[in-house]
């Protein structure tokens, strides 16, 4: 961890605000500069989640390009809920054969029989709230144990649970330090990066898919609608949960294990 935060403990009230300066300083950068400023200061203790969608093959990139620099090894997982698109998983194929990475997948232990067995079927119809939380959240926490920090592709104009996104900031849900490069930049920023570098992407969003996530919870959005409306359609849910503050959910854990690279 960074030598400032380590010497105050993560539980030190210094930290929080450390990195709000930290974070005013980066403000207006490129999103490379703050992928630097964060792989330096946290080197194999901070890893880069992916869902695989637009920004997420953006960053992926930049952050290969910034560490081909530095000599540091990119630790990138994803967390396969089991339910994905098999364009995802080809996607998955491609960025680790492009860039010469293993992408981690984190899974729950709860098969989908089981999960229908215990809790009936198409959960995700009915609660797609404890759907996640199976499936998503809990698997995000056994990727983040022993970490000090993470990446994510969050954009701010995505959501209002997004929008004061800060581009480093104290994670208070997973205690550690969470990193957003591409906060500060819209869908077209992130577009044009991925043309320009030709960037390997979700072909599904070539099929109005503007974000992708389940089979079950995502179609494609029609013209003038949100980008994010193809998500959990006939739901009022527009967030899977991991970066939400956490609502206290009654449920039988499910033990998260980190998968292999063959699906």
């Amino acid at each position: 961890m960074a030598q400032a935060a380590t010497e105050l403990g993560r539980s030190s009230a210094y930290l929080p605000r450390w990195l709000d300066s930290a974070a005013a300083r980066l403000e207006g950068a490129a999103p490379e500069t703050t992928l630097a400023w964060a792989l330096g200061e946290y080197g194999d203790r901070i890893a880069i989640a992916t869902g695989f969608g637009a920004e997420g093959v953006a960053l992926i990139d930049m952050a290969h390009k910034v560490a081909s620099k530095t000599g540091i090894d990119l630790n990138i997982f994803f967390l396969d809920t089991g339910f994905l698109f098999p364009e995802t998983y080809r996607l998955r194929e491609q960025i680790e054969a492009r860039y010469g990475v293993r992408v981690r997948a984190f899974r729950t232990n709860l098969t989908p029989e089981l999960q229908a067995e215990i809790y009936g079927p198409e959960l995700w119809s009915r609660d797609p709230d404890l759907c996640c939380r199976l499936r998503k959240i809990e698997p995000l926490e056994e990727a983040l144990a022993g970490l000090d920090a993470w990446v994510t592709a969050i954009r701010r104009d995505q959501t209002a649970a997004r929008a004061d996104a800060a581009l480093v900031e104290w994670d208070a849900r997973y205690q550690l330090v969470k990193v957003n490069p591409l906060a500060a930049w819209n869908r077209r920023e992130v577009w044009d990066y991925i043309v320009r570098n030709d960037v390997p992407y979700n072909t599904l969003s070539d099929r109005g898919y503007t974000s992708i996530g389940c089979t079950h919870c995502t179609r494609a959005v029609t013209e003038g609608e949100d980008e994010r409306a193809g998500r959990w359609p006939g739901h009022t849910k527009t967030e899977c949960g991991l970066h939400v503050a956490l609502r206290p959910i009654e449920l039988q854990p499910a033990k998260t294990v980190e998968a292999g690279i063959s699906l």
